[in-house]
């Protein structure tokens, strides 16, 4: 035990060892990060300041708004540092944290596109009870759910992988604290457990997975057996946003689990990393914002409020 050195401290690896191009990546995640905080951010203004967006499917996307903010913004930041001031270092207190905040961001997720795929269920397939079974306190209480489930799982898997010192190797072939390559430098006893948990906890999350393939089951089902076509297109628009949220976000596990570690890849890792850490926060504001009209018209009315006030008429601003 003399001679074990506890890792207080991690190691990223660096994509490489060009400083043009390393400042090059700061730029492009940079502008990638604006980009989701500006969509993300617009969208829960949106939500919020419109009364007629003031609906339980609206909520529940305000929640996924948040939770994006919050996921992105715990990796992408510390990247972008890393990248122009050429410290690829992190404390393990800040690796902890990572770790937490990137399952907490992620199982709430899950909770909450089961909670949104039931709410389209009852809207599409029970129209007639969608008044009474999604009140304003129930869907209160489903959000809340999402975030203290993300919160219990969260802490269970960070407390195993931190409860035992690292003594092993310090470098993580990452740009963040990815669970897969913070396992690998772990002890044994460390893993096994996390295994253990991962097995526990698959049979939940199988069992999320389950329930939104059949209620997306019911809701095509329901759609295509109506006889108007205005009305299955409508069906349609609401519910297919999320139906392509919740295929990136298998895509994502997908290319997560079956993609073997590289140490000799850094690139590849980062490209694997982007599918479920960075893709996913980025395009949810784009396919709600493009595909519902009701979000862009509060979209353009908040636009139109902060460079068309009302005390300036629009043909002074055109003469301008």
């Amino acid at each position: 035990m003399s001679n074990c050195t506890i890792i207080m401290e991690f190691f990223f690896m660096e994509f490489s060892s060009i400083r043009e191009l390393q400042v090059l990546h700061a730029i492009l995640f940079l502008l990638i990060y604006i980009a989701t905080l500006m969509g993300n951010l617009l969208t829960i203004t949106a939500i919020v300041t419109d009364p007629q967006l003031h609906s339980p499917m609206y909520f529940f996307l305000s929640n996924l708004s948040l939770l994006d903010l919050g996921f992105i913004s715990v990796t992408l930041p510390k990247f972008i540092v890393n990248s122009l001031t050429g410290n690829q270092s992190i404390s393990l207190l800040g690796c902890c944290a990572q770790v937490f905040f990137c399952i907490f961001f992620a199982a709430t997720e899950i909770a909450l596109l089961v909670t949104m795929s039931y709410d389209r269920f009852v809207a599409i397939c029970h129209p007639l009870h969608y008044g009474v079974t999604m009140t304003p306190f129930r869907c209160l209480w489903a959000a809340t759910g999402s975030w203290v489930s993300g919160l219990i799982y969260s802490a269970a898997h960070t407390g195993n992988m931190f409860r035992l010192p690292f003594s092993g190797s310090n470098v993580i072939h990452q740009f963040f604290c990815d669970i897969p390559h913070v396992l690998k430098v772990s002890s044994s006893e460390v893993r096994d457990t996390e295994y253990i948990l991962l097995a526990t906890s698959s049979i939940l999350i199988l069992s999320c997975f389950g329930f939104l393939v059949i209620s997306y089951t019911y809701i095509f089902s329901t759609v295509f057996k109506m006889p108007s076509e205005e009305g299955r297109y409508k069906a349609l628009s609401t519910c297919s946003p999320q139906l392509i949220i919740f295929l990136l976000f298998i895509l994502g596990a997908l290319v997560t689990v079956l993609s073997p570690l590289s140490d000799n890849s850094p690139v590849q890792n980062l490209l694997i990393s982007m599918t479920y850490a960075i893709l996913p926060p980025f395009m949810n504001p784009i396919i709600y914002s493009l595909r519902n009209m009701k979000i862009k018209v509060a979209l353009g009315r908040i636009i139109k409020m902060i460079f068309f006030p009302k005390n300036m008429p629009i043909s002074k601003i055109i003469k301008k």
